[in-house]
């Protein structure tokens, strides 16, 4: 159900831009040709991830890796088609978290693969908070204003980017917290929330703080807090929820490599190393940086650990919001 939407075009091609320029020391293991998979279109924000760390695993590995997107089913087709993929190494994903935590809730008898039993968890590769923003002509520049603004209102519209996204729970999670009733306005990507925003026909919105800094340093729209368990260093003035008595919204949201679960321990070492080498780039996290996002790789026993801890974590949350998308 999640797609990102950069709000620059500039930003866009300057990432890509970057991407075709990395380069690490070519240490070849095979000559096998191999497929990233990807469940979103190209030019969204999972793609241009995954080509930053592609062109990385080409010279590390030694060997052609093409993008492979599958659009679809909110990022669901790639992650069937790598269930279906050998073993071998030729195939791996890379895949908001979103689609491995809280999928099996929205989808208990539909979706067609288990993220316990159908994958293998290699690493993160990047992590990024989501961000509240207002437009510029609101009142509140607090979260506690924010609320306090709420609770004189019937009730408050408001977007994430797609219902059954992360932003979405947090946002009704939010509104459970503060007691004030905030009706989801269902936009489908994080462009036209922000032009909703924006013009007046909804009063805040929930979106990856890469999508919002942009607006926040021009003065057209004001960050009033993160979801992320400090202040962020390139935007010191944005107060956290945990800063303002809500510790229960500090959520990040990781994009993660997969192998299928025939993978073995081999392939699965080759990629985690070439991964690890791959953050290690100047470039790359320079690119990483300009879209708010950090690198983070963990071992894939801890990786896995974390998967599936935040899967359960999120089953309660979806429950509690209500949410069917059948509806």
């Amino acid at each position: 159900m999640i797609r990102f939407d950069l709000p620059r075009r500039s930003l866009l091609a300057s990432t890509l831009g970057a991407a075709a320029g990395l380069a690490a020391p070519a240490q070849a293991q095979t000559s096998q040709a191999g497929r990233a998979l990807v469940g979103f279109p190209p030019g969204g924000t999972t793609d241009i991830i995954t080509r930053l760390y592609v062109e990385q695993l080409r010279q590390s590995l030694g060997r052609q890796i093409i993008v492979d997107n599958r659009p679809g089913a909110g990022g669901r087709l790639a992650l069937e088609a790598l269930k279906a993929a050998p073993g071998d190494g030729s195939a791996f994903a890379v895949t908001p978290a979103s689609m491995l935590t809280i999928y099996p809730h929205l989808y208990p008898r539909t979706l067609r693969y288990d993220p316990a039993a159908d994958f293998t968890p290699v690493t993160p590769v990047c992590v990024f908070p989501f961000g509240f923003a207002v437009s510029a002509r609101h009142p509140a520049r607090t979260p506690q204003e924010f609320i306090a603004w709420a609770r004189t209102r019937d009730a408050v519209d408001w977007a994430s980017p797609v219902p059954g996204s992360m932003p979405h729970f947090i946002g009704t999670q939010l509104a459970r917290l503060a007691g004030v009733t905030m009706s989801h306005v269902p936009f489908r990507g994080s462009a036209p929330a922000i032009q909703g925003l924006l013009s007046g026909s909804i009063q805040a919105v929930l979106l990856p703080i890469g999508e919002l800094t942009a607006f926040h340093r021009s003065g057209d729209a004001r960050l009033i807090a993160v979801t992320a368990p400090s202040r962020l260093e390139r935007l010191p003035d944005v107060t956290t929820f945990a800063e303002a008595g809500l510790g229960d919204l500090t959520y990040e949201e990781w994009f993660g490599a997969m192998l299928p679960a025939r993978a073995p321990e081999a392939v699965v070492a080759e990629l985690h190393r070439g991964i690890a080498a791959a953050t290690q780039n100047a470039q790359l996290r320079e690119s990483l940086a300009r879209l708010e996002m950090g690198p983070l790789v963990l071992e894939p026993t801890a990786f896995r650990q974390r998967m599936l801890r935040e899967r359960d974590a999120w089953g309660p949350i979806v429950a509690a919001s209500g949410f069917n998308p059948d509806e």
